[in-house]
């Protein structure tokens, strides 16, 4: 049987970081496209207190929301062989990723360099259809599940201008 990721995603405003923290694990990723004839194999260097972990992961779309997913360890010798087949065509992404659990499910909030404004949250499902609830102080602006341009694939070769952001309901 093969591995699945299912998942929707959504454009947030950027939360409050310090109240975050507080209730998240946090991790400092920088992940690299690889050159790849099918699909989107990429390289992951991920840091959580003071633990480095580095990872090959080769992605194919099923349809929006369902991704075949292969993941295998690596070590720092073998990330550092695969970079060079780097695409040259992307930039390698670097993000700060808020774990939150809510719910019964676990929210991936994604802090970009590039925006100061906004983020990207996701959350994995076990299946399409499954409920869940989004965490109320998080606020949402669109899901974007099925835009393609905020797919980290994607962030790697163009990154998307950020949206005006309505008025904080909360202000």
């Amino acid at each position: 049987m093969l591995p699945y990721e299912i998942e929707r995603k959504f454009l947030i405003l950027r939360p409050d970081l310090l109240n975050l923290a507080a209730l998240c694990s946090v991790q400092e990723i920088s992940q690299t496209y690889l050159t790849a004839a099918e699909g989107a194999v990429r390289v992951r260097r991920t840091e959580e207190r003071g633990k480095v972990i580095f990872t090959e992961t080769v992605k194919r779309s099923l349809s929006a929301i369902r991704r075949v997913e292969i993941e295998r360890p690596l070590t720092e010798e073998e990330y550092h062989r695969r970079l060079a087949a780097r695409d040259p065509r992307r930039q390698t992404i670097h993000k700060t990723r808020y774990r939150l659990p809510y719910e019964g499910h676990l929210f991936e909030i994604d802090i970009y360099p590039f925006w100061s404004r906004q983020a990207v949250m996701e959350v994995e499902l076990a299946d399409e259809k499954e409920p869940f609830v989004l965490p109320p102080f998080i606020h949402v602006l669109r899901e974007v599940t099925e835009d393609p341009r905020y797919s980290n694939h994607a962030l790697a070769r163009e990154i998307p201008e950020e949206e005006s952001a309505p008025p904080d309901p909360k202000a």
